[in-house]
């Protein structure tokens, strides 16, 4: 016959069933939370004894035993058991095994406020490395552009060369995107920043708890308002799971760009041998594997966003133990973004431009088409008439096979009256880039700007990380 489960307390007869609990343990996973549990315990036992429920030689016995534990963890020498089924469960039978006042911590308190409180404060502290995380790699974007300022490459929409842009201009619209994702995980923070401890298992307790006192030992903003809510909200994984998956796209699209820069066919760009692979049959190979895996991985991300929001959608108030599945896909989400995002950083600075194949693909005169366009509109043609008469001359060069440019005066004049000689200046790539003075452009000067803009704002949040 099993042992009685021992921390269940009377109302079993015999334990669990083995396969029972090999199939209900979470420890396997949730032994991360450690430190924020043992924080949480710590806190409150020091509002136990504040409201007299434990006197100071038990508390210090407490705050002594947790600390002995935690420093177990850290040296790897805890040994963690399946049949205590988690993290809160472990750390509580080791504390009271070693001192008596141990069964005293769990006073108003459940195991449901309990996780609930160290998964924010675990997520508090993963957001602030994952923002310094994208300061970091939004800097090695930014040096990458003030280090390659000067080249321009074709900037394509549909995958086709579109029209010119400085390389620079290009890489600080991945600054922007991260910027974004830097916001929302700020915001994620601010709804993670609620204490649930002293909720209890539904409906607090009826021991005069001092919330407030709690919150401010954990450095939470505030306390929850509503006992039901606090144990059984996971917004704030939904919330961070939603954030990653997003940044985790704009990874991905990053991933794609510096994937085909490196192909044979556009060749803008070399990565380092450090941050590539070969082939096992081909000897020749070079291949982009990181920026290959960040776009694969970016589907797990997503795919724990769905998860999170599928096992939410039938739960009735207030905590399941459906709820246990959200650990796992939490913590791979944190995990594959923060290791991501490091990587990209680290493969950025060994990345090198080819600038002759860069300035070949951007030499196409058809990239400033709409430059002629405008040319015309400047001349009192209507915009639809002007793009007609530029499509018309790009289609007489295809059909003759020749450049655009290469068009004689007389073929201009035979599509427009309009056209004369200096309409040809317009096909020069720095002059055309320089002719585009509106805000967000990629005019030299004022990518210039952006670039000083963000080397300030980044500069001023490294401090602020410390």
């Amino acid at each position: 016959m099993a042992k009685p489960a021992s921390l269940w307390g009377g109302r079993f007869k015999t334990g669990a069933a083995a396969r029972l609990r090999e199939y209900t343990e979470s420890v396997s996973f949730d032994w991360k939370l450690y430190r924020h549990d043992i924080a949480g315990s710590s806190a409150h036992a020091k509002m136990l004894a504040r409201i007299g429920v434990l006197n100071p030689r038990e508390l210090a016995d407490i705050l002594e035993g947790l600390e002995e534990i935690r420093n177990e963890i850290d040296a790897g020498k805890f040994k963690w058991s399946r049949d205590l089924e988690d993290v809160h469960m472990n750390i509580e039978a080791a504390l009271t095994s070693r001192y008596p006042a141990g069964a005293k911590l769990h006073t108003g308190r459940s195991r449901n406020d309990q996780v609930a409180t160290a998964m924010r404060l675990w997520l508090k502290d993963q957001i602030a490395e994952n923002q310094q995380a994208i300061t970091a790699l939004q800097s090695a974007l930014e040096l990458w552009a003030a280090r390659d300022f000067h080249v321009v490459i074709p900037g394509y929409t549909h995958l086709q060369r579109a029209q010119p842009v400085l390389l620079a201009h290009h890489l600080l619209a991945y600054v922007e995107m991260l910027e974004r994702d830097h916001d929302r995980l700020a915001d994620c923070a601010k709804r993670a920043d609620v204490l649930p401890l002293g909720s209890g298992a539904i409906a607090g307790s009826t021991l005069p708890l001092d919330r407030s006192y709690v919150c401010k030992l954990l450095g939470f903003a505030r306390v929850s308002d509503n006992s039901m809510d606090a144990v059984s909200d996971r917004d704030f994984i939904v919330e961070y799971n939603a954030a990653c998956a997003l940044l985790a796209v704009h990874l991905s699209r990053l991933a794609e760009d510096l994937i085909l820069w490196s192909t044979a066919e556009f060749h803008f760009i070399r990565i380092g041998d450090a941050y590539t692979t070969g082939s096992s049959l081909m000897p020749q190979k070079k291949n982009p594997d990181i920026a290959e895996l960040a776009r694969g991985k970016s589907a797990r991300v997503i795919g724990n966003l769905v998860a999170s929001l599928t096992l939410l959608k039938g739960l009735p108030m207030t905590y399941n133990r459906d709820l246990q599945e959200d650990k796992e896909r939490f913590f791979d989400t944190a995990e594959t973004v923060q290791t991501t995002l490091v990587i990209f950083a680290e493969m950025l600075t060994q990345i090198e431009v080819d600038e002759e194949a860069c300035r070949r693909a951007a030499s196409d005169p058809l990239l400033l088409a709409t430059d002629l366009a405008d040319w015309l509109v400047r001349r009192d043609v209507p915009f639809r008439e002007a793009h007609h008469l530029v499509g018309s001359a790009v289609a007489l060069a295809e059909q003759r096979n020749i450049p655009i440019t290469q068009l004689t005066l007389a073929e201009w004049k035979k599509i427009s009256p309009e056209f004369d000689a200096s309409a040809l200046e317009v096909f020069f790539v720095e002059k055309g880039l320089k002719a585009r003075t509106i805000h967000g452009s990629p005019n030299p000067r004022l990518v210039k700007q952006q670039i000083a803009r963000w080397q300030r704002i980044l500069a001023a949040r490294k401090k602020s990380q410390g």
